[in-house]
């Protein structure tokens, strides 16, 4: 890291990205915004009075911001910011959510909506997913503002609800009703990138080009009702029971994505082999704790999480329901719903809850070079490749207009941190370092992007 104080453009020796970046975090973490997924968007206490915070804070450095809410209290925040150079037409898109995921308290060392410091860490839902990169953003983009150093490219500062349940009531919303909001975004940078974790000893940092596709799924069996002492071939529960059992345990083949394929060669590189679909899986185990993630996107995934059936122990129901998240790799969606439907088999139908595309952005060009040389500029020991994501952001929204996304939401973890263990965790936390490293990192970013 840098031994003297640094200067921006601007010369002020005073800015400083990080000065704010855990009380934002705290503040944010102390906001419950619990997003519950009911599909009508009702149930919890939505992202209103976050969003009003958000808007307050921009306003504050004098960025004006718009709220958006097209369901009560699912609030998201646009704004407007840089464009110091009139010929720069080609905007940036930076996004973060506001909702997370429920947490039940007594699970919890501390009050999970406390944003306690403790251990060298903030705590709190949301504290890695992803109020930590929403506090990176405010705490460079106020410090910047208040500098006087406004990016010469013209940014969007989008902050949206609903992210934790597909989006639908968020950036689906912004995308779809206030397009008018992104005119001119070519590039769009969001969560889930930039973190590190240890590889033979090097730090790697993983910057998010690519993310699986999602199919949330309602698996519905039909039957004959009848009496539960009596012979019934036609049985909806042992129908759905079967087709949950096959699809659970069916061993998906390895797929190597453009993506994974640079990731992989990097690792072979550090560990003295080759990355081929053959050794995947021993170069995926390299990664230690994130090889749960990791090595869910190098094939397609489904896991059933919740079953339905009957009302009575002794009636023999018409209709049994399991629900089904099912993630697919770009590029192979025919081949997933094709192994679906054969695992299902007779007499077991599905719909969608949330049906959403793969995306794969080639990791090449000025915003990955900037997201790079940012990293290794306060890390430059670190090594830094792309990855695919498993789970799903508000990026399969943004992508729909075209735009070149990438998750850079950049933290310095400890070795002995389980990082991906802490996304929807108990104990979800954040090093208080790593969070000032991150505003480091992204305040460098935002000086070349």
């Amino acid at each position: 890291m840098d031994s003297e104080p640094r200067t921006t453009p601007a010369g002020d020796p005073a800015h400083d990205p990080a000065g704010e970046v855990v009380e934002l975090c705290r503040e944010l973490i102390r906001i419950d915004t619990s997003n519950y997924g009911e599909p009508d968007g009702t149930g919890g206490p939505g992202e209103r009075k976050a969003a009003e915070y958000v808007a307050a804070l921009l306003d504050e450095v004098g960025i004006e911001s718009r709220l958006h809410e097209a369901t009560p209290g699912r609030t998201s925040v646009v704004a407007h910011w840089g464009g110091a150079d009139p010929a720069r037409t080609d905007g940036l898109l930076l996004h973060g959510h506001l909702d997370v995921v429920p947490a039940a308290a007594e699970d919890w060392q501390v009050d999970p909506f406390s944003g306690e410091v403790q251990d060298g860490y903030v705590w709190g839902r949301g504290a890695v997913d992803m109020k930590d990169f929403d506090a990176m953003l405010l705490s460079v983009v106020r410090a910047r503002q208040r500098a006087g150093d406004v990016p010469d490219r013209p940014v969007v500062l989008c902050f949206t609800a609903d992210e934790e349940a597909g989006g639908h009531h968020g950036a689906q919303v912004v995308v779809e009703q206030h397009r008018d909001e992104l005119e001119g975004c070519t590039e769009a940078v969001g969560e889930v990138g930039g973190f590190s974790t240890m590889v033979r000893g090097r730090r790697l940092y993983l910057i998010e080009a690519a993310e699986k596709g999602m199919a949330w799924m309602r698996l519905t069996a039909r039957g004959r009702a009848g009496h539960g002492s009596m012979i019934n071939s036609e049985n909806a529960v042992t129908r759905l029971a079967g087709a949950v059992a096959r699809i659970g345990a069916h061993e998906w083949p390895v797929r190597l994505t453009p993506t994974m394929e640079v990731l992989l060669a990097t690792v072979a590189d550090l560990a003295g082999t080759e990355a081929t679909p053959e050794t995947a899986p021993a170069l995926i185990e390299e990664f230690g704790g994130a090889a749960r993630m990791l090595g869910a996107v190098i094939r397609n995934t489904v896991n059933p999480t919740q079953l339905s059936a009957g009302y009575k122990v002794n009636v023999i129901p018409t209709e049994a329901t399991a629900h089904l998240d099912g993630r697919f790799l770009p590029g192979y969606e025919d081949e997933f719903f094709q192994t679906l439907r054969e695992l299902c088999g007779d007499g077991v139908e599905w719909d969608f809850l949330s049906h959403q595309q793969p995306w794969e952005t080639p990791y090449d060009g000025d915003l990955v070079g900037a997201m790079t040389r940012s990293i290794l500029a306060e890390d430059p020991e670190g090594v830094v490749a792309p990855y695919t994501m498993s789970g799903g952001t508000d990026a399969k929204h943004f992508r729909k207009l075209g735009v070149r996304s990438y998750g850079f939401a950049p933290l310095r973890l400890p070795a002995d941190l389980d990082f991906t263990a802490l996304f929807h965790g108990v104990d979800e936390r954040v090093p208080v370092d790593a969070l000032e490293f991150g505003a480091r990192v992204f305040d460098r970013f935002l000086a070349e992007a």
